[in-house]
């Protein structure tokens, strides 16, 4: 698999994750802002919809890229996890917790799975013995 192959599946993974995410935020955000609802009542759905939008975004890099997709989903994850954490030290001036590390990785391992299913979906190409 060529380098701009690799590339543009894994743009495409990481695309469709913020996508996801920024349509889920305006959903939360609405929802916090017009009911009584509060941070805490709508954490497991939060945490939820952030499992699910790694898993459609390696599935989407596996998908797009048709072969390897262990390491596409998990170059997906790990690029959506490394801004999120350029985002937090540069902007923010603190580091991962613990438990975020924890997250972080277990993202990472659901966006391979994403990705090695959306190879095998897709219709990728198969080895020859």
């Amino acid at each position: 698999m060529d380098a701009k192959k690799l590339g543009g599946a894994v743009l495409y993974g990481v695309i469709t994750i913020l996508l996801i995410a920024i349509t889920a935020s305006l959903v939360f955000s609405i929802l916090l802002r017009f009911t009584d609802l509060d941070e805490h009542s709508i954490s497991l759905f939060v945490t939820i919809v952030s499992f699910l939008s790694l898993f459609i975004g390696g599935f989407m890099s596996g998908g797009k890229g048709k072969q390897k997709g262990l390491i596409l989903g998990g170059l997906t994850g790990f690029i959506y996890s490394f801004s999120v954490f350029l985002f937090q030290y540069l902007g923010l001036d603190s580091l991962f917790t613990l438990e975020q590390t924890v997250y972080h990785l277990c993202y990472i391992t659901t966006a391979m799975m994403g990705g090695i299913l959306g190879v095998n979906l897709s219709g990728g190409t198969t080895r020859d013995s």
